[in-house]
């Protein structure tokens, strides 16, 4: 594998570096010390305890942290943050979306420092292709997003900050071996150039080798081969310009479904497999205006190829998206606003199933005001207006609240979003286009969110309660039209999750403890508007626990416990409902100078849901797929064991 060149970043809307933090070089947390960071999700330069809008910051050593339990792709780290759960989508493929508190993974907007660079609706390998080595945070919006981002953001955000290069040449060599013969290397490098320049890169190869843990001729783990590269350049110069410029390629080829030698229930042997090719390229330019603002201007591209193996049937397509943006921001003592245009295209042109190809343009224009009224009261209203060439106007407004007395923190927040339907659902996604019949007369998505959230931090103790609720109108959803088809509609009837989310976390140097809960309650209409069923794959109770011991330079320990409830299921011949289970995981980390030594044990219970029932329908269901749905994980026990290398300071 070769590590290659050097390439930018300007942390975009805001740079993502700390403004202010108690603690001392090692970045050790003291007693009730709280790193206080500029987030860029919002729009505005706002500490993340200052934004009326509620941001969920991840910092450098939380993602640190499940680097080492995952470090080929983000997918546990997401999926172990409150409210979010990664749900696979196609056990043949491994792929998987996120849902926020309920959604589905579809309405989940993924930015990579607050641009598209993974197309505007996120494929659902997309998250298992992101590698964490050159992250510096991550950022999420819960609830409707679109007055922010527009018609992908209908469920939220999630914006994934890039580490800006420190004033030393520094790096890390990260090397990664699992009992499930995966290996994964990675080698992130950045240093200061000069004239205000400075330069990172990433680059990375991962691979698995395929499993049939339960010898039943069917792939439970897909094998994969995967290359990517990333380059960054920064700017930051003395006048207060900015830019921020990033190239990524990435290749992947991965491999499912039946064995060599095995056959479905036909008796026919069914290769499931997908080839990805993609380029991407970001920009992100902003100068100062006067004493008062700043100008900026952003813009993106991406395009993204698959080939397709679904049995003796190969589909070919590409993906494409486009941005252009140009904005004004300006503040005042007790004000700040941001307003500006925006285009973007996105685009499907399947070569295979052309009657599935679009290509949406959507001009739109934002703006969003956020107003102190007291040192302890204030507020954001965001809307963005939308001409989308599909769908017609959409107006997205959101609107939040912050109320900060003493240690106290409380915020509401409402907003309202669009979502533009795609031939991509779940269902699709995993089994491909060839039995969907032609798209007509649907309409968009729309989706009303609300927040409220209390918080409480104090010493080494902090502590956060969430209530929210979403109704989603016109809900795409895909019904059975014959035995061998199915089609897309619009649901009658209203889409509802409710829900709450609660967090307790004690920090006192080197111990963190964590503990958190989420009551889900999500919904749809049934046969008839009086019905109402479940949300498949929703567990009503979900719960987590997490004990940390940490020394920067001696190492860490430590334990997690995961609990998943009952959860619906649909189209499943063996069960309507899913058994609850326990995760647990327990992670070791030695420092021995530049070098430090990882061993993580996951899922040491050896939950598989293959234990219970086989992944095989006995008949092939009618948009496609041969196996049901993944309520529990699929590769039981695994340990994976590795070495970081530290370079330069």
């Amino acid at each position: 594998m070769t590590v290659a060149t050097l390439t930018l970043l300007l942390t975009l809307w805001l740079p993502t570096e700390v403004v202010a933090k108690t603690g001392d070089d090692d970045h050790d947390h003291h007693d009730g010390a709280v790193e206080e960071v500029i987030v860029q999700a919002t729009r505005s330069r706002q500490r993340v305890q200052d934004a009326p809008i509620r941001v969920e910051v991840l910092d450098g050593e939380e993602i640190e942290e499940k680097l080492l339990m995952r470090p080929g792709n983000i997918s546990m780290m997401l999926n172990e943050t409150g409210g979010l759960r990664v749900q696979v989508t196609s056990p043949a493929l491994g792929s998987a979306n996120v849902r926020i508190h309920g959604m589905r993974g579809r309405y989940t907007q993924l930015l990579a420092d607050g641009l598209p660079l993974y197309g505007g609706q996120a494929a659902s390998l997309g998250l298992l292709q992101v590698p964490p080595s050159d992250l510096g945070q991550v950022e999420v919006i819960k609830g409707s997003s679109s007055a922010l981002y527009g018609g992908q953001a209908l469920g939220g955000v999630i914006n994934l900050v890039s580490k800006r290069p420190s004033a030393d040449a520094s790096g890390e060599i990260i090397a990664n071996t699992t009992t499930r013969d995966a290996q994964d290397l990675s080698a992130y490098l950045s240093s200061p150039l000069s004239g205000g320049w400075s330069g990172s890169v990433l680059s990375s190869f991962n691979r698995q080798t395929l499993q049939d843990l339960d010898d039943d001729d069917w792939i439970d783990m897909p094998g994969y081969d995967r290359f990517l590269i990333r380059p960054r350049l920064f700017y930051d110069g003395s006048d207060g310009a900015r830019a921020y410029v990033t190239v990524g390629a990435m290749t992947e080829e991965r491999r499912g479904g039946t064995v060599s030698s095995g056959v479905v229930a036909s008796l026919e042997p069914f290769e499931q497999n997908q080839d990805t090719r993609r380029f991407d390229v970001g920009f992100v330019g902003e100068l100062p205006v006067a004493d008062w603002g700043y100008a900026q201007f952003r813009a993106s591209g991406m395009r993204q190829s698959h080939d397709h193996r679904f049995g003796n049937l190969l589909e070919k397509d590409e993906h494409e998206t486009a941005l252009v943006e140009a904005s004004l921001t300006g503040e005042t003592s007790t004000s700040a606003w941001v307003g500006g245009v925006t285009y973007q295209a996105d685009e499907y042109d399947p070569e295979t199933f052309s009657a599935f190809n679009y290509s949406y343009e959507t001009p739109a224009v934002f703006a969003q005001l956020e107003h102190d009224f007291s040192a302890d009261i204030s507020a954001a209203l965001s809307a963005r207006w939308d001409d989308h060439s599909e769908y017609g106007g959409q107006f997205s407004p959101r609107l939040s609240l912050l109320y900060r007395p003493d240690s106290w923190t409380f915020r509401a927040s409402w907003g309202r979003g669009f979502y533009a339907p795609t031939p991509f659902v779940e269902e699709t996604e995993a089994a491909g286009l060839s039995r969907l019949e032609a798209i007509a007369g649907l309409d968009a998505e729309i989706a009303e969110t609300l927040s409220l959230d209390f918080g409480y931090s104090a010493g080494a103790l902090e502590m956060g309660l969430t209530l929210f609720g979403s109704n989603i109108e016109d809900a795409v959803r895909l019904q059975t039209a014959s035995p061998n088809s199915v089609r897309l509609i619009n649901q009658l009837g209203i889409t509802r999750t409710r829900g709450v989310e609660t967090l307790i976390r004690w920090r006192r140097t080197p111990y963190v403890i964590t503990a958190s809960y989420l009551n889900l309650d999500a919904s749809e209409p049934g046969e008839t508007l009086r019905d109402r069923r479940t949300l498949p794959l929703t567990p009503q109770h979900s719960l987590g626990l997490v004990a940390m011991w940490e020394q920067h330079d001696r190492g860490r320990v430590g334990l997690e416990l995961y609990y998943t409830g009952k959860q619906s299921l649909q189209d499943n011949p063996y069960r309507n409902s899913s058994e609850p289970y326990l995760h647990i995981g327990l992670l070791g980390e030695i420092v021995l100078g530049r070098y430090r030594l990882f061993l993580n044990l996951e899922n040491l219970l050896n939950v598989r849901q293959t234990r219970e029932d086989t992944l095989l329908q006995p008949t092939r269901r009618p948009n496609g797929q041969w196996t049901v749905d993944a309520w529990a994980p699929l590769e039981g026990f695994i340990a994976n064991a590795g070495v970081r290398v530290r370079l330069g300071r």
